[in-house]
């Protein structure tokens, strides 16, 4: 079966190049604008608790202007939630968060800290904000899930995306595979992301049940040899045959 999958482009990346000089740009907005003219389904954002890219002003700016989704990628922090209830993007993506990491290493662990994932759901959801947890592709933390009453669950590739060798690649994205449809069958949305690139691409359209993809490093990093509407469009092209 043939169906739209959903592109979320995150340019978390434009404003790390800006923060760099701390200087009015490259503008985030203006970046937002050029990927949904490109055919991005949704803008994706990371508003850290260190706002080492990302900083207020965009987040609110990004929910006035957008014609299309606007996901707020955001740890269970209480000054973050507060912001998130206030901005009411169309999705929060809950998302595990270090000080010390360069980008998110790894998943949500919803196991331990299922209540306060559960509390961050219900105030998002209280503001009709669409919820989604970004797990590592195990069952044990889909099942938690599921008890969070979050809506999707963004399956974290990243392991996948850094396998070397045939063998292992394909280890990690069996995982990938089963997770998909053992969340879809427990009625939990899927989407997936982390370190998707215009060649290992290929293996993620294999998942089945997917919703949407959220794509940031790959398509900054190409847009600077063909700009960033170009480099959106690429990926779209390469989505377009999905087959659930």
């Amino acid at each position: 079966m043939r169906k739209k999958l959903l592109l979320g482009v995150n340019i978390d990346h434009v404003a790390t190049l800006r923060q760099a000089r701390k200087e009015s740009f490259p503008d985030v907005v203006e970046a937002a604008k050029a990927c949904e003219r490109a055919g991005a389904d949704q803008i994706t954002v990371h508003l850290r608790e260190d706002r080492r890219h990302v900083q207020d002003k965009d987040v609110f700016s990004l929910r006035k202007v957008l014609k299309k989704k606007l996901n707020l990628e955001m740890a269970c922090y209480k000054e973050i939630i507060r912001i998130a209830r206030k901005v009411k993007p169309d999705q929060a993506t809950l998302v595990p968060e270090k000080r010390q990491e360069v980008t998110t290493e790894g998943g949500l662990d919803i196991i331990k800290n299922l209540d306060t994932v559960t509390r961050t759901v219900e105030k998002l959801n209280q503001k009709g904000i669409t919820v989604s947890l970004f797990i590592d592709p195990e069952f044990d933390q889909i099942e938690m899930a599921v008890r969070t009453g979050a809506q999707y669950i963004e399956i974290h590739t990243g392991s996948y995306a850094n396998a070397r060798g045939e063998k292992s690649r394909e280890i990690e994205l069996r995982k990938c595979i089963d997770a998909a449809a053992f969340a879809n069958a427990l009625g939990m949305g899927v989407n997936a992301g982390h370190g998707i690139d215009y060649e290992n691409i290929k293996g993620i359209l294999r998942m089945p049940y997917l919703h949407e993809l959220n794509i940031g490093f790959s398509l900054v990093a190409k847009a600077l040899f063909t700009g960033l509407e170009k480099a959106v469009r690429l990926m779209v092209q390469k989505m377009k045959y999905y087959k659930e």
